[in-house]
């Protein structure tokens, strides 16, 4: 045993130690020893070129250009508190070390070996300036060290202060706003030299660093705050500024100009409002520039001249604005609650199939006051994400019936119902007898899905919605999360809903979701083209037409949405309403649209109550009338198609688990006992609230087709 364990560890050290040693060695030699000094030639200053985006029949709808291009600074512009607020979050040791923080740098070096992906951070503000001016920003291990030995060979040749003054007069803060300087009138209207900078606005400053469109004031308020109080709370700590400062700079909160001055008397740090892009349709537009700057990095619309060809159908994009404004006539601020904010909808909607975004609104004015929060885009577009309520069902019977359940299976309605210690009542308390599946989530059955997820499990029902488009769903984890996911206890966006629920309309294939037919660069090289959408397959066809079958029923009369289909055509969807109904959805579609409509509060979910002569807002009711309205829109000129007929499912299932079973057979699956007040109250079930029926009438006028 001992010879072994002995064995084992020579190999430890020739396979792990000996190289690491090796290679630590030489990496010191290059950063620490006094080898000649040569810096290579500095990558092209960054330079503002105008971006230009096109709608799908390629019309400009947008350009995307810096209005303030740059505002150079001297040395002696930047103040004090600004260099100590940027040294405190970035670099604490930046006097000290010699460009190169060796232990924060072999941490994340390891951390890249163990993960086999190069994303660690670690960088000293000299490493920062590096990559910038002379490496870019390739992930890869030799671009590390790269940066790292050249960190080391300038602080050699240049002083601390003409590195801090260099990397702080070229470092993106958003908005198009490269170098403090251009952040500084971006955010403050101020300019570096000549107006003073307060603790708090070089705290928001220096907070950007990380993560501009993570971190922008104006389109994440809460969480720039946040990063604000850290900054001041470091700067605190290491003795930039004292005990008074500190808890005078903490009080002056975040304060969006948008609204107007900040009450009398109230300490405040005052965010300008955006400029205002050249745009009809900035909610879409807003949803392009973080797709792009996602993908080819922060402030790249504003300074590589894209050609952007979108996926935008301006006749659909007009009729869902319209739509929206329509449902929110008569609507504002919370009336007794005004920290809720102002009463928002948002509605996406996407060609299934292909992924294309053809319309996106994201609340009620990206211009009016407190707005650029993209609601549609849930967390991605600096909101908080709210939860599906019962339009998360689906998701549990897609799974069951990947197992082998039919929707023809019964469960007991009654209501409340215990289920493995989770007390759950069906919506308004009422009570069912036997229903089948079918049956439950036309009338949406809260009890019958929440024993129904405990039969196909919470783990598996958590990761077909990821795989189907609810991507911002956490990991499973027996410890959070239980039987109440059936009910959407866990928050996502009307963008991935849409998404989701195409799958379905697209017989089991998904495309992500995209705002993005082709992107060229200044030189017309095409960086990205999405003119032949991948697919990738989700459930079987069988899955997936059954889903259509059995959702189609929302729609029929006992349905949650009753009356708010679409004549003419068929339509398959469900509503969702959260506890206490503090917000309310609903998502539906054709074989040719999808489409997620959701309204709430935009700042904090609160009881949707007496709104637009609607007592208690649910799912049903305004999310589901603004569908139709806007899909009867939609479709005008578009060609009439059907879902198909679903086929018998329940051998998909069963000849796998057959087969895993090593050829036996079990006998069926025993649905819960039935008593007698049970089968009494099935004979009369009471219909849900719905709206009246709408209107029937329907124009028809010459269009461009839906996907030229």
């Amino acid at each position: 045993m001992r010879r072994l364990l002995r064995s084992l560890a020579v190999l430890v050290a020739t396979t792990l130690v000996v190289p690491v040693a090796a290679g630590a060695t030489v990496m010191a030699s290059l950063l620490f020893l006094p080898l000649p000094a040569t810096m290579p030639e500095r990558l092209e200053s960054v330079t503002s070129q105008i971006s230009r985006v096109y709608d799908v029949d390629g019309n400009e709808i947008a350009q995307f250009r810096q209005f303030e291009v740059s505002k150079p600074v001297e040395r002696e512009d930047i103040p004090e508190i600004l260099k100590q607020a940027v040294i405190s979050a970035e670099d604490r040791r930046f006097y000290q070390h010699p460009g190169v923080d060796v232990i924060g740098t072999a941490r994340a070096l390891w951390a890249d070996v163990r993960g086999r992906s190069f994303v660690q951070g670690g960088s000293t503000i000299t490493q920062q300036y590096v990559k910038n001016a002379y490496v870019g920003s390739d992930r890869s291990l030799s671009r590390k060290i790269r940066e790292a030995v050249l960190a080391s060979q300038l602080d050699r040749q240049v002083e601390k202060d003409e590195i801090l003054f260099l990397y702080l007069s070229t470092i993106y803060l958003g908005e198009g706003a490269h170098g403090v300087g251009a952040a500084t009138e971006t955010y403050f209207g101020k300019t570096l030299g000549r107006d003073e900078l307060t603790i708090s606005e070089a705290a928001l400053l220096a907070g950007l660093i990380p993560a501009p469109s993570r971190y922008e004031p104006r389109g994440n308020v809460e969480l720039a705050e946040q990063k604000r109080r850290i900054v001041l709370q470091g700067m605190h700590e290491q003795g930039y500024i004292d005990d008074q400062q500190y808890l005078e700079a903490v009080q002056q909160e975040l304060w969006l100009g948008a609204f107007g001055p900040p009450p009398e008397g109230q300490p405040a740090t005052v965010i300008l409002p955006r400029r205002q892009e050249q745009t009809a349709y900035p909610y879409f537009v807003d949803y392009v520039r973080r797709y792009v700057e996602s993908k080819y990095g922060e402030g790249s619309v504003y300074t590589m001249g894209l050609q952007i060809y979108t996926t935008l159908d301006q006749r659909m994009q007009r009729a869902a604005e319209e739509e929206v404004a329509k449902s929110l006539e008569g609507t504002g601020m919370h009336p007794t609650d005004p920290d809720a904010g102002p009463l928002e909808m948002s509605l996406v909607a996407i060609e299934p199939g292909s992924g294309r975004v053809k319309a996106l609104v994201g609340g009620r004015d990206f211009y009016a006051d407190g707005g650029q929060v993209n609601l549609a885009l849930g967390r991605a577009g600096g909101g908080t994400g709210r939860q599906p309520g019962s339009s998360f069902k689906p998701f549990v019977l897609a799974e069951a019936i990947e197992q082998g359940i039919e929707p023809s299976k019964t469960y007991s309605g009654r209501s409340p119902f215990e289920v493995e210690g989770y007390r759950v009542e069906n919506y308004g308390g009422a009570s069912y007898g036997t229903m089948t599946l079918a049956e439950a989530t036309k009338r949406s059955v809260n009890t019958i899905y929440v024993q129904l997820i405990r039969d196909v499990g919470v783990a598996a029902t958590m990761e077909l919605a990821k795989r189907l488009g609810l991507s911002s769903l956490p990991e499973f984890d027996p410890a959070k999360y239980g039987l109440s996911v059936a009910l959407g206890a866990l928050e996502t966006s009307p963008i991935e809903l849409a998404s989701a629920y195409g799958v379905w309309a697209a017989r089991g294939e998904r495309a992500v979701p995209t705002p993005i037919v082709k992107i060229l660069d200044a030189s017309d090289v095409v960086l990205e083209d999405n003119t032949e959408p991948s697919r990738e397959r989700i459930v079987e066809e069988t899955t997936a037409d059954t889903m259509n079958e059995v959702l189609r029923g929302v729609f029929e009369r006992g349905g949650t949405a009753g009356g708010k289909g679409l004549e003419g055509r068929e339509a398959a969807g469900k509503t969702g309403t959260t506890q206490d109904n503090r917000d309310a959805l609903f998502v539906g579609y054709t074989p040719n649209l999808s489409t997620a409509v959701w309204i709430g509060y935009r700042n904090k979910p609160v009881p949707l109550t007496n709104i637009g002569g609607v007592r208690s807002v649910t799912g049903g009711t305004i999310p589901a009338s603004t569908w139709q309205r806007f899909m009867r829109r939609a479709h005008e000129g578009l060609p009439v198609v059907e879902f198909n007929e679903p086929a018998p499912i329940a051998a998909i299932a069963d000849d796998a688990k057959r087969e895993a079973r090593g050829g036996f057979d079990i006998g069926e699956r025993r649905s819960p006992r039935v008593t007698p007040e049970d089968a009494d109250q099935a004979e009369s079930l009471p219909p849900p609230e719905v709206d009246p029926p709408q209107s029937t009438t329907t124009t028809t006028a010459p269009v461009t087709p839906l996907f030229p």
